[in-house]
């Protein structure tokens, strides 16, 4: 059993291997809240959508935000063990992205600096153990595996977000030495020992600079939709300097009765020194704020579409949380104010990490939601995370039922538009069936990201479109418009709509003909741009039935 170190004591193992993707099939559907009912049972979404008389303009695309977090530390998801070669690590991360996939999934949030170390060649940081089991050590043959992870992913239709662990310097868990490049040699001053990690202190400048320029630096070399921070700003307390399980202790609503405190003296001091005014708690808080804005701001003065999101913990700070609401407290322990950044618009979309049940009336998952969208006053994505991965655990385990049940209440919720998974080991494993009751219940039909106006609403451009009948279906030939990167398209069988998202790459399309309704009987494509807006739809001739 691998240990489970993003929160997540409670989680199962990393994949066991490639896993095939047995009998799950495609299908369409738009997405379609209903109302949950204690006890009752939940339906799956009709896979087609009624057409009104002749019309010939399908209905909005359907929207939503279906992303699971695959890990990197302690090869929680991907890698599943440390030394594969470069063509087993491919095959597992294919097997990843090919479920995803299969299920209309549509996004992964794939971390790529556990602790201050990279899955990808980088000048600033050492190449990460979790690879091939040394720290410094590239994949065997060289490969670039975030290169390979976008390359793929966009061949699918994915999106792909890059995870960054904003100050972890080491994990527990870490067994070969720290190299001379990274942080905690290169830099020592900046690096403190906390338990059995070590941690970058966020009150040094250099500790915050080397962050933001690992970032922009992804985002300058690479194509990711997304740059994603979870929640690690600093450490979750511990008792003594070799206690583990703090993170687990703060999901249980416990606390450490005498708190190791972080041990940033030198620059609290520097700080006090200089004249600074803040007490302890409200200047810690103020460096992370700090690197929280120069993130957003950063990434998008590199390039304007991607995304940047925060996975905070999930439970509302002790002054603003409804009166049913008790637990651990990251403002005053993590010094992480995440209410502020969504007040200020920091984030593009921000993913509350509501790792509780909705019957857990302390940490009940559905006023947590509630509570999140009344402190969005910018409008954001609400995303959150859901604790998937507790399904068949050892201890306080889910039944799939309760994920269902989350992503209906959060469906219920139209400011709230997505959700995330922790993590995706629980879908490639199926357990307890969940991947296939996603597929049945919730996920019967593709959906587009929902769209980013603040960041850009300019429409793209229309794509070319040109049909043919062939046995079988409609055969599309497609040509991408001016800043497309997706393609949004309908098609009508007797008085049923049906919706399919292709990814850019596409040149040849089959709708094909439906077992029920027939052949189809109007095809509209339209052009989707890397901020998820929709340009002009265009009817494509040559398709109606004689």
């Amino acid at each position: 059993m691998q240990p489970n170190l993003k929160k997540r004591a409670f989680a199962l193992a990393g994949i066991a291997g490639a896993v095939a993707l047995g009998g799950l099939m495609t299908s369409c559907t738009t997405v379609k809240p209903g109302k949950t009912v204690a006890g009752a049972p939940l339906t799956a979404t009709p896979a087609t959508i009624p057409a009104v008389g002749n019309e010939v303009e399908p209905p909005a695309a359907p929207r939503e935000f279906r992303a699971a977090w695959v890990s990197t530390v302690a090869n929680i998801d991907w890698p599943t063990k440390q030394n594969l070669t470069a063509a087993q690590q491919q095959a597992e991360a294919i097997a990843i992205l090919d479920r995803a996939k299969a299920l209309n999934m549509n996004a992964i949030v794939l971390q790529v600096r556990p602790s201050a170390d990279a899955i990808y060649p980088s000048k600033l940081e050492p190449w990460t153990e979790y690879l091939n089991g040394t720290q410094g050590e590239s994949p065997k043959p060289w490969y670039d595996p975030l290169k390979f992870w976008v390359t793929e992913a966009h061949a699918r239709g994915l999106e792909l977000h890059a995870w960054f662990n904003p100050y972890r310097a080491r994990h527990a868990t870490a067994k070969s030495p720290n190299v001379a490049s990274h942080i905690s040699r290169s830099n020592p001053a900046a690096v403190k020992s906390y338990g059995k990690f070590l941690w970058m202190d966020p009150g040094e400048a250099s500790a915050s600079k080397q962050t933001l320029d690992v970032i922009l630096d992804v985002v300058r070399r690479y194509d990711v939709d997304g740059v994603h921070l979870d929640d690690y700003f600093y450490p979750y307390p511990i008792e003594a300097p070799g206690a583990t399980g703090a993170e687990a202790a703060a999901l249980d609503g416990t606390a450490a009765k005498t708190e190791l405190d972080f041990p940033d003296q030198p620059s609290w001091n520097r700080y006090v020194q200089g004249g600074g005014r803040l007490d302890r708690a409200n200047w810690r808080r103020d460096n992370v704020n700090r690197l929280i804005e120069e993130i957003y701001k950063g990434v998008h003065r590199e390039k304007s579409w991607v995304r940047f999101g925060i996975s905070p913990f999930g439970i509302a700070r002790p002054d603003r949380r409804p009166p049913t609401i008790s637990g651990f407290s990251q403002y005053d322990k993590l010094y992480a104010d995440a209410e502020l950044w969504l007040e200020k618009g920091w984030v593009d979309y921000f993913t509350p990490q509501l790792y509780w049940p909705i019957s857990q009336t302390p940490q009940a998952y559905d006023v947590l939601l509630d509570y999140w969208l009344a402190q969005n006053a910018k409008g954001r994505h609400i995303w959150p995370g859901l604790f998937t991965s507790r399904i068949g655990a050892a201890t306080k385990s889910y039944a799939p039922a309760e994920v269902l049940k989350q992503i209906q209440v959060t469906r219920e919720r139209p400011a709230a538009t997505g959700h995330v998974h922790f993590s995706m080991a629980a879908i490639m494993e199926n357990r307890e069936g969940i991947a296939d009751q996603l597929k049945a219940v919730h996920y019967t039909a593709p959906a587009l990201v929902p769209a980013t106006p603040w960041l850009g609403n300019t429409a793209p451009g229309t794509p070319t479109v040109r049909a043919a009948r062939a046995a079988g279906g409609v055969k599309l030939k497609l040509a991408a418009g001016r800043a497309n990167a997706q393609y949004a398209i309908w098609s009508r069988h007797g008085d049923q709509w049906k919706f399919a998202v292709a990814p850019v790459s596409t040149t040849d399309f089959t709708v094909a003909d439906d077992a029920k309704y027939g052949p189809a009987s109007a095809v509209v494509v339209s052009g989707v741009d890397r901020l998820g807006i929709e340009g002009k739809r265009v009817s494509v001739p040559g398709v109606a039935t004689k």
